[in-house]
């Protein structure tokens, strides 16, 4: 477990959940106590055994797949709180979310707000969720790339979330993924930039790595 203090929100990072080593997060306000879960991965004790007298007002799923979702039924079982999630990914949770996760929405907790970002690609309805520096990138983002594409289609309209959502945002702010080690926005459009100045094949998807694809 790792713990990210900036003075103004505090981040409790639980990494190597399940065999997918997912990463969860618990994003708290220090004034009150407020905080808002992210994602719902197997071995979800882990990311229960983070929460000690943290107040949770909702719980957000960055996107469908079902290693963000394992442990759904277990955290939702004994967190009391509202479940957001896009439209487009709905259909995969056991019941109807309380939350639209649509793109602009602002989700206020304590004396933070935290803005939903609207990233297709990785799924329909993958979600990236921007809290002042900090951004919880799920599986669109990652240190080395892009998440996986499922077609050369939908490589595309990741790419076209990241460069148009992501990447304008300030070279310091903090980006925490869904799996594995953190990165900063200022690092991804550095990769980013090396990548966009090489050619590649029309029909390119699945794993991307920016220096080496």
């Amino acid at each position: 477990m790792a713990l990210h203090y900036d003075g103004e929100v505090k981040i409790t990072k639980v990494a190597g959940m399940s065999t997918m080593m997912n990463n969860g997060y618990l994003i708290t306000c220090p004034e009150t106590n407020e905080c808002i879960l992210i994602d719902t991965p197997g071995e979800p004790d882990k990311l229960l055994g983070a929460i000690t007298d943290e107040n949770i007002k909702a719980i957000l799923i960055t996107h469908n797949h079902g290693d963000h979702l394992a442990g759904f039924g277990e955290i939702t079982g004994k967190v009391d709180a509202p479940v957001g999630i896009s439209p487009a990914d709905a259909h995969a949770l056991p019941r109807p979310p309380e939350i639209d996760l649509t793109d602009g929405k602002v989700i206020k907790f304590g004396n933070q707000e935290l803005h939903v970002l609207d990233t297709p690609g990785h799924t329909d309805g993958a979600s990236c969720f921007l809290v002042g520096k900090h951004l919880f990138s799920g599986d669109t983002l990652f240190p080395g790339g892009p998440g996986k594409s499922r077609s050369p289609e939908a490589f595309v309209q990741l790419l076209n979330s990241i460069t148009s959502k992501l990447l304008p945002l300030s070279d310091d702010t903090a980006v925490y993924p869904g799996h594995g080690d953190d990165t900063t926005i200022g690092e991804a459009r550095r990769r980013h930039a090396d990548f966009s100045s090489r050619s590649h094949p029309a029909d390119l998807s699945g794993d991307v790595d920016w220096l080496k694809s």
